[in-house]
């Protein structure tokens, strides 16, 4: 291998972008035009992703709290009945002796949404302060998170059917309250911030930092 190439490039060191949307090859210098096959926009990279998506985890993280301390569900049976949170509706299923119901309302409602933004903090910070990581495992970790994400309102439609099925007056009545509307924008927020991070980005450093270390070493040497 010549020593005027380096160990590898991207796409974007080599003159060429992807379409986001179709995902056809273009060349470089056609940045900022729309894509001739379905006339999308052609970006190398995605504008402003990394203020976006930071904006869209911080503001999932501030309404987590109150997502899990609202109520979420009122449940009233022949009048009776009270509004519950995530975290009340787990301990009455333990109260119950239904630890696996219990275990899997804990996973879903409260780990799983944790997991998901302090994976998005670890990619965000990854690319903000340029830290040499493994680059497969964060790309790895990405892709969990944006499939985990399709599978997070899961929640939010048990809670709609409820309400849309379980309208029978004063035997039995479901109502969603506010806990519930939080905790939906948290999924959705942390769904937007996944979407519009620019996975591209974990490698952009890496292949600076490449880069920069052949050039040293040549001067070097």
């Amino acid at each position: 291998m010549s020593d005027k190439q380096p160990l590898f490039q991207s796409a974007r060191q080599q003159g060429y972008l992807l379409c986001v949307d179709c995902e056809k090859l273009h060349l470089l210098t056609q940045e900022g035009q729309h894509c001739d096959r379905c006339g999308a926009r052609l970006h190398s990279r995605i504008p402003n992703s990394m203020t976006l998506s930071w904006a869209s985890l911080i503001a999932a993280i501030l309404l987590f709290l109150p997502a899990n301390l609202l109520p979420v569900m009122t449940f009233k049976s022949f009048g009776q009945g009270e509004p519950n949170t995530i975290l009340g509706g787990i301990i009455h299923l333990l109260e119950q002796d239904m630890l696996l119901i219990g275990l899997i309302v804990l996973i879903a409602s409260i780990v799983v949404p944790a997991l998901k933004m302090i994976a998005m903090i670890i990619l965000l910070c990854t690319v903000q302060f340029r830290l040499h990581t493994n680059l497969r495992q964060k790309a790895l970790m990405f892709r969990i998170v944006e499939w985990i994400g399709r599978w997070s309102m899961l929640d939010i439609f048990v809670i709609g059917i409820l309400v849309a099925l379980v309208q029978l007056g004063n035997i039995a009545h479901i109502e969603g309250n506010d806990g519930a509307t939080a905790f939906a924008v948290v999924v959705l927020l942390t769904m937007f911030s996944a979407i519009v991070f620019d996975t591209r980005m974990i490698w952009d450093s890496s292949v600076a930092d490449l880069a920069t270390a052949k050039r040293e070493q040549k001067d070097n040497s």
